[in-house]
């Protein structure tokens, strides 16, 4: 039942999008609600992101303060950019979502 809703039925022909029913249709609640969960969930994946970063910044500085052998001390010193390219990535996956996002919004309320 649920392929044939996506994909339309075999003898039809070409394919049928889910999404076409957005294209002469108003947005109703639901369909308002589910865009604002689309643009919290992006959000908080921006902060696991940052927060992910920051830690392992604090896990590589802790084991730096502490480390007794110097193999130890360059793991800790591998976690600083990690965690730095963590948290960049973090912001670059953000706003590219955020654009697509965007761009839907603009999208669905032009029609």
């Amino acid at each position: 039942m649920i392929k044939k809703y996506l994909y339309g039925p075999k003898e039809s022909g070409p394919a049928v999008s889910p999404y076409e029913r957005f294209d002469t249709e108003e947005l109703i609640l639901r369909d308002e609600l589910a865009i604002d969960r689309t643009l919290l969930a992006n959000e908080r994946t921006l902060l696991s992101y940052l927060r992910s970063g920051v830690a392992m910044m604090i896990t590589g500085l802790t084991i730096i303060h502490y480390a007794t052998k110097l193999w130890f001390m360059w793991a800790g010193v591998a976690c600083i950019p990690l965690g730095i390219v963590t948290g960049i990535f973090g912001i670059w996956r953000f706003r590219k979502m955020q654009g697509a996002i965007s761009r839907t919004l603009r999208w669905t309320h032009s029609v």
